[in-house]
């Protein structure tokens, strides 16, 4: 019985050890300034601007600034709008964290806003490496559907599409 906890231990330690690694090499390239948590600059979201909280001290969750709400893709595959209070329940972060460029601005795409909301209610086959919150938010900003498993891969893209690098500032709800 203690083996599977054990490997599961080993496990999600690795995948820290490696979520670290790729956070070290993308600030080395420039692409993230301030991750969420290191930066308490409040900034207020915008329709269309990329938010994320916590999960666990692990992994991240993002999703879609509207009209006060986050559209996000749940674990069931529902596209739904919640409220900022909504969006942390059930989750380790207290705070969210909002995309932003040099001068501290949150990153939007007017797509992303109409796309997001778009698509609420309906359902999309979630599978946490190959349809993940993550793709659901780099399909609204961009228009594409590709696959994107990690935050660091968001934060890639998200980068080289706003040509900018990423400062996650606290939202200022």
């Amino acid at each position: 019985m203690p083996a599977p906890l054990v490997w599961l231990g080993l496990g999600l330690a690795s995948l820290y050890a490696s979520d670290s690694l790729t956070k070290a090499y993308q600030r080395t390239k420039g692409r993230v300034v301030y991750y969420p948590g290191e930066s308490e600059l409040p900034v207020k979201p915008v329709n269309g601007a990329v938010v994320t909280c916590g999960i666990f001290g692990v992994f991240d969750h993002t999703g879609i600034w509207c009209d006060d709400h986050i559209v996000e893709l749940k674990g069931n595959g529902l596209i739904r709008g919640v409220s900022p209070e909504r969006f942390l329940h059930g989750r380790s972060g207290e705070k969210i964290y909002v995309a932003c460029d040099q001068a501290d601005q949150p990153l939007i795409a007017p797509e992303a806003f109409q796309r997001a909301s778009e698509q609420l209610f309906q359902y999309s086959r979630y599978h946490v490496l190959d349809n993940n919150c993550h793709r659901f938010v780099w399909q609204c900003l961009s228009g594409q559907r590709e696959r994107l498993t990690r935050f660091t891969e968001l934060n890639t893209r998200m980068c080289q599409h706003f040509s900018t690098p990423i400062h996650w500032h606290v939202a200022k709800l």
